[in-house]
């Protein structure tokens, strides 16, 4: 296993070094005086957690597993703090028997019955979902609860904190409102007993003696209650900055749609007594169709979808590359992500120290990068899955038993994973969009010669590179020479059915030359 010094930690140009870096500083290079450094992710659970918020908690864990390794004598903690006690605004359009969050809108999360039928809520099913994938993943995390914090007066101190600085708080935030919203703005939401609506513009007054806020709820009637005990909670824009400074927060990072309120997230932690965390804000996803991904509307892709097609370790890589670009996220992009895993993973070792601590694999694993005994990618098992069609996982173990002796499910844990994943794959994305073309006459005489020439070939059926070789050759007989993009589509397809590919010779290695030659005959018959 590869040595690493502080130095090589301090030089490395990898994202999550320059940030562990910035916290170090921030901290001024010892540990706090609550007696560690805080990583904190926010999650709004109105929606079925997607893969953005699964981004949020694992770009954070490589920043932490960073400065882990930058100042091991510094304790550190992640919060994943979900803002369950907001009230339910709009209906997603993704969920089970829509009627029960219709008929509780405006009210705590976690007082929504659960669409779904399993959880105490709709909040506490959506914490579940998050909470079981992050479980799955291995992140070490405490899971908090806003709704829980809010109720057992572990806020409490900052609720009063909040009322005390009203005044300061109110002059931060009003000239940033329209002038409709300035007469109804206040920091505090009362949680009305009667109705359970989060009362968000009904705010009279306050009284810092009693501790209390003066509102009217729906119908009118006037009524007071405590800013304590879960009584109330904070407008959102409040409640950030707000929850740093309880929390004590040294890090978080969150998506550009956050950045134009990042000076009053600050300023609002400052101005109870805190000092701001070190924030990094990266750029958002897109859709199929380039919007930005929304949890209501669905249009990403889920953590469960991703799994469904991939290795985690593909999302992972996907995650930590290119933070601050714009990214397309949907389910094209997914085997570029599998075979770019492999690829980094598969490089590691050779790797000078550097090299390795900028390499994405490097923070994907900070337990040690597994390895890799094949030496598969995504992209060929898909195309083994076009050519063979098959119903199982066993179909294809047959012919990657053939193609590299020795290899198991058993032992190759990964390659298993992806073999599933791949015919999953296939069958919801590729097989439907397949469409065969004739070959032409020039095209059949090249595909009989190629027949011929690898029928003859004695080198061994797993040598990929020499099976290549001929693939150019056969073209350069038949006029590709200057063309041999059109050759491979030709290939592609007329064997496959699809126009983009593998690596041909690979490919017959693999698919295995006999079973090759059937499928050429198949397509072009023997005449």
């Amino acid at each position: 296993m590869t040595e690493f010094s502080r130095q090589h930690y301090l030089d490395s140009k990898a994202w999550p070094f320059e940030e562990a870096r910035r916290i170090l500083e921030k901290i001024g290079k010892k540990t706090p005086a609550k007696g560690f450094v805080l990583f904190e992710t926010g999650y709004g659970p109105s929606g079925l957690p997607h893969i953005g918020t699964f981004g949020e908690v694992v770009r954070t864990s490589f920043v932490r597993h960073a400065f882990n390794l930058l100042a091991p004598e510094i304790p550190t903690k992640m919060f994943c703090v979900s803002d369950d006690i907001d009230g339910l605004r709009k209906v997603p359009d993704n969920i089970p028997n829509p009627e029960l969050a219709r008929v509780n809108l405006g009210k705590p999360l976690t007082s929504v019955p659960d669409p779904f039928g399993t959880h105490e809520s709709y909040g506490h099913h959506m914490n579940a979902r998050l909470r079981s994938f992050l479980d799955g993943f291995g992140f070490e995390y405490e899971f908090i609860s806003a709704t829980e914090k809010y109720k057992s007066g572990a806020f409490d101190a900052t609720m009063l904190r909040v009322l005390e600085k009203y005044e300061e708080l109110m002059e931060l935030m009003l000239p940033t409102l329209g002038s409709e919203r300035q007469e109804t703005y206040s920091p505090f939401m009362p949680i009305d007993p009667e109705s359970g609506i989060v009362v968000d513009k009904g705010v009279k007054g306050i009284d810092k003696s009693r501790g209390t806020v003066i509102y009217v709820d729906a119908q009118g009637k006037e009524k007071e209650t405590k800013v304590t005990g879960g009584n109330c909670k904070l407008q959102w824009k409040i409640d950030f900055g707000a929850r740093w400074y309880c929390l004590g927060v040294d890090y978080e990072i969150y998506g550009k749609d956050h950045q134009p309120n990042e000076r009053i997230y600050r300023r609002v932690c400052e101005i109870l007594g805190g000092v701001p965390p070190v924030n990094f804000t990266y750029e958002m996803f897109l859709s199929d169709s380039g919007e930005k991904i929304s949890k209501s509307k669905g249009n990403g892709i889920s953590v469960e979808e991703w799994l469904r097609y991939a290795p985690s370790e593909s999302m992972a890589l996907f995650m930590y590359q290119k933070p601050k670009t714009a990214k397309r996220l949907y389910f094209d992009v997914i085997p570029k992500a599998a075979d770019e895993y492999l690829s980094f993973a598969q490089a590691f070792e050779t790797q000078d120290e550097l090299a390795k601590l900028d390499n994405p694999a490097f923070h994907i694993h900070p337990g040690g990068i597994p390895k890799i005994n094949f030496n598969l990618s995504y992209s060929l098992l898909l195309n083994l899955a076009s050519a063979c069609n098959p119903e199982n996982d066993t179909v294809l173990w047959g012919f990657i038993s053939k193609y590299q002796s020795g290899l198991t499910p058993e032992n190759s844990p990964l390659l298993a994973k992806m073999v599933h994943r791949a015919i999953a794959y296939y069958n919801d994305f590729i097989k439907k969009n397949k469409k065969y073309r004739s070959a032409t006459e020039t095209e059949k005489s090249a595909l009989r010669e190629l027949c011929q020439r690898i029928t003859n070939y004695e080198l061994g059926i797993t040598n990929g590179d020499e099976l290549q070789k001929i693939v150019f050759e056969v073209g350069r007989n038949h006029g590709y020479e200057t063309k041999m993009r059109d050759w491979f589509l030709a290939l592609y397809q007329i064997l496959l059915g699809q126009d983009q590919g593998p690596r041909m010779g690979s490919f017959i290695a693999l698919f295995g030359i006999e079973n090759f030659v059937k499928l050429m005959d198949e397509k072009i018959g023997n005449s």
